[in-house]
């Protein structure tokens, strides 16, 4: 305990450097901003930022891109609140009370009790990370090629049995995500695998054009076929802070919510989206006065933007213990530490401490400068709001094709970024998320690897995921995962924690 006390003393002193934290500031304001427009969310923007990390150092570099991350789940709450509209996936089910109360004239009181939520829920995730990471990485340093294979094989389950929608639908994106991660050149054996005959597949597809063309360009096309019609809250808004009954009811359901954020945050496939709408169900499901909610109950807005903070913060520990991560946006992370040659996982902890405690230890500050972003603001965010969404949208496509341009200075991968774009709009329209499909394309080659590794040890003997205690444990529970699919109480609970008005 006295180690990490200090480790996290460390990194504050590290994080509170001029330089990383006027790359603190820089994220936070890009994820704010980025929550509040809707039809651009943190994955495309992560992306379109990967080559300027090039020129930064990776302890700066993953600190602004960690704002932008949990900065989008503070500008998200804006938007659904005065607009009803939500920025981002996560707020969804804060448009439900935080717009009633916007037009029964507490805008201002909605948008305070999201942001002091957000607040106390990133101070907590802030310290349980810092006191759960480093027992899960020194676990992870008991793990071999077996262990890491049937630990991968839980996430893949885990993240279908966590997607939003149907669960054959979701198996279906990791399937894919497998196939297109297999495109390329073997390793071992210098074959081509799947390339087509084109010469640019050689070296597999890469992760930016993909990830930003079923995220970015796929939320373009769709927000164009339905243009939203905005009606921004009138007038100027004023008295900004709650009431006291605003603040006894608000106690438990953040207290709840940041603990259940915390816990939901590390799966995969999991994170803020899904914090956010299990917090709302687990509030509606334990007041006594549930018809309040979806007409302006403070509880409303208090849970899920609580849950989504801390959900999306925790969500950096598979990645820094384990090396694998937890959601699209994660993924991208992982992207960025290794463009610097740092391999995610538990060595980060022991080889670049510096990095380690200095994000983790960053994120008390941004979670401050949010507050004092958000709130002063909120005038600017209104003005914002009212600008069509027809004139910005140019000015995103202009920016993903560069961004996907200047990392090879490829053609080829500006056309995979169009045709991913086309896919990830068939997909939306489908009803598919495409999550599980990212992740599974994120965790395929490192799947592969460990899987030949460990049957090269055993010399092709396949008992040794079996054999092995942590890996059998690790199947065991992927097996439970799939048996609780088949209960029909849960797959209605699945049901109704994704359902939204």
């Amino acid at each position: 305990m006295f180690d990490v006390f200090g480790h996290f003393v460390d990194g504050l002193l590290i994080a509170a450097t001029p330089m990383n934290l006027l790359y603190c500031l820089i994220g936070a304001l890009i994820g704010t901003l980025i929550g509040v427009l809707p039809g651009l969310g943190p994955v495309a923007t992560v992306a379109m930022l990967l080559p300027i990390t090039f020129y930064l150092p990776p302890v700066s570099a993953l600190i602004m891109l960690a704002g932008i991350y949990y900065g989008a789940q503070y500008g998200g709450s804006t938007t659904a609140i005065l607009v009803n509209i939500p920025g981002e996936n996560s707020s969804v089910v804060t448009c439900l009370d935080g717009h009633q109360m916007a037009r029964n004239g507490r805008a201002g009181p909605a948008l305070a009790i999201a942001a002091l939520s957000s607040l106390i829920a990133g101070f907590f995730a802030t310290f349980y990370i810092a006191l759960f990471a480093p027992p899960l990485a020194e676990l992870a340093l008991l793990f071999g090629p077996a262990e890491y294979f049937s630990l991968m094989v839980l996430g893949l389950i885990a993240a279908i049995v966590l997607a939003q929608g149907s669960i054959i639908s979701a198996l279906g994106m990791i399937v894919l995500g497998l196939f297109l991660s297999a495109i390329g050149t073997d390793v071992n054996t210098g074959t081509q695998r799947m390339t087509l005959g084109i010469p640019e597949l050689s070296d597999g597809i890469g992760f930016v054009p993909l990830a930003m063309g079923l995220f970015a360009i796929g939320d373009i096309i769709r927000n164009l076929e339905h243009p939203a019609h905005r009606v921004v809250v009138a007038g100027k808004i004023q008295n900004v802070w709650p009431t006291r009954d605003d603040f006894r009811r608000c106690v438990g359901p953040v207290t709840r919510g940041t603990v259940l954020g915390s816990m939901l945050g590390i799966l995969p496939g999991g994170g803020a989206m899904l914090s956010s709408f299990a917090a709302y169900a687990l509030e509606k499901k334990l007041s006594k006065e549930p018809d309040r909610f979806g007409r302006g109950a403070v509880e409303g807005v208090a849970a899920p933007e609580s849950a989504n903070n801390a959900g999306a913060q925790t969500s950096f520990i598979p990645l820094l213990t384990l090396g694998i991560p937890a959601n699209p946006v994660i993924a991208l992370m992982a992207g960025a530490m290794m463009i610097h040659g740092i391999q995610p996982g538990p060595d980060v902890m022991t080889k670049n401490p510096d990095l380690f405690w200095g994000l983790i230890a960053s994120m008390l500050f941004g979670n401050i400068m949010l507050v004092v972003i958000n709130l002063p603001l909120i005038q600017f965010w209104v003005m914002l709001l009212k600008v069509p969404y027809r004139l910005f949208y140019p000015a995103l496509l202009v920016f993903c094709c560069i961004g996907v341009y200047t990392l090879n200075n490829s053609v080829f991968e500006v056309a995979l970024l169009i045709g991913f774009g086309l896919l990830g709009y068939a997909f939306l329209k489908l009803g598919c998320e495409p999550a599980p499909l990212v992740l599974a394309f994120v965790l395929g080659p490192l799947m592969e690897e460990n899987l030949r590794r460990a049957l090269l040890l055993s010399r092709g003997d396949a008992l040794v995921f079996i054999r092995e205690p942590i890996s059998l444990a690790l199947l065991l529970l992927a097996i439970a995962l799939l048996l609780l699919i088949l209960l029909p109480s849960f797959r209605h609970a699945r049901g109704a924690t994704f359902q939204q008005d």
